[in-house]
């Protein structure tokens, strides 16, 4: 389906975060990938180190021994600020001058980590080409569960640290459970970036025209504790309006207004229409949480808003979907299913039919 390119050489930089795997590639491109938030490291501000271990941990349920380099970065710094000169900067230098994407290479990114990468892509060429370096070859990214279109959970817990939001037990709950514990003033970092408003203004419109496949649940790890502070259909931390895509924040209940999450062929008269540039939403399911859809465990059968999408160089990437009817007579549905889906993660299906 897609044709072989050049693997990488091996290299590493010392202390920082960042992986090599020979022969760790999807249809023969190189994997790139870019964690999501780390609530945890909003207090504790880990060294570099930490960082590095951190982002290995992320990844271990699947992805982690796929992917060729990681790009790690700490959650209590902002986006623009250290997480991209202190983090991404090196690794995009270093990818570079190693070659990493010169035939192509494809970024696999996970809730926050879509938001980051929106801004790396938004200006990786300009910053390569001004240190006289070849600028990245990225004919996709792969986006689980993407958080860039922002949290509302960030709006409330970033009021909250400044003493500018009410609370009650019910959201001290829910920014609880997704945070783990009630944020401060001083400790809330990367969460400015992830407030609606700030996520959707960051590198909204970049030049480059990467295509942005979209990966979305809609279960919860939280028992619907956060469900009630984010509008439309959720995965426990982000709206759909951010995992599809969608051009506007808004109350959607799927990222097709053909397909309901649970497969259902019909009408959604509250799907996502517009979308941000170049983001093209694959599948959804309605079982898999915000952290499941990274994982290796089948949570749920899983449908297809679309069942495939080119990269940036008319490559493909395609998913086996067949449609069955559910019910009996006058009550019956149509449902469409991704094949094998009933007992593979999407994960892994996700590889499985990149490569």
């Amino acid at each position: 389906m897609k044709k072989l390119s050049g693997l990488l050489s091996a290299a590493l930089l010392g202390g920082l975060a960042v992986s090599f795997q020979l022969c760790a590639a999807v249809g023969g491109y190189p994997v790139v990938l870019v964690h999501g938030l780390q609530p945890e490291q909003l207090a504790s501000r880990p060294n570099a180190s930490e960082v590095s271990s951190d982002g290995a941990a992320y990844w271990q349920a699947y992805w982690r021994d796929r992917a060729d380099v990681r790009i790690d970065w700490p959650a209590h710094e902002r986006v623009a600020g250290k997480i991209a000169s202190d983090y991404v900067w090196p690794r995009l230098q270093q990818m570079s001058r190693n070659g990493t994407c010169a035939n192509g290479c494809i970024f696999v990114t996970h809730s926050t980590g879509d938001l980051v990468t929106r801004y790396l892509i938004d200006n990786q060429a300009l910053w390569l080409q001004n240190a006289g370096l070849q600028p990245l070859n990225i004919v996709a990214t792969f986006d689980f569960a993407g958080a860039g279109g922002g949290s509302e959970l960030a709006d409330l817990a970033v009021n909250i640290a400044s003493g500018s939001g009410l609370i009650d037990w019910t959201l001290r709950l829910a920014i609880a459970a997704w945070l783990g514990e009630i944020p401060n003033a001083g400790n809330v970092g990367v969460l400015n970036d992830l407030r609606v408003n700030s996520a959707r203004q960051l590198a909204a419109f970049p030049d480059s025209r990467v295509p942005r496949l979209r990966f979305v649940g809609a279960g919860s790890d939280y028992l619907g504790a956060t469900g009630p502070f984010l509008p439309g259909t959720d995965d426990g931390v982000v709206a759909s309006h951010s995992a599809c895509g969608a051009a506007t924040a808004g109350s959607f209940g799927s990222c097709s207004v053909n397909v309901a999450f649970d497969g259902k062929l019909a009408s959604q008269s509250d799907g996502v229409r517009n979308f941000m540039p170049y983001h093209y939403p694959l599948l959804m399911s309605k079982g898999y949480s915000h952290g499941g859809v990274i994982g290796n465990q089948a949570q749920d059968e899983i449908t297809a808003a679309n069942s495939s999408a080119s990269y940036l160089n008319n490559d493909r990437l395609q998913f086996n979907t067949y449609d069955e009817t559910r019910g009996w007579w006058i009550f019956s549905s149509r449902y469409r299913v991704v094949r094998n889906s009933n007992n593979t993660s999407m994960s892994a299906l996700v590889y499985q039919a990149a490569n």
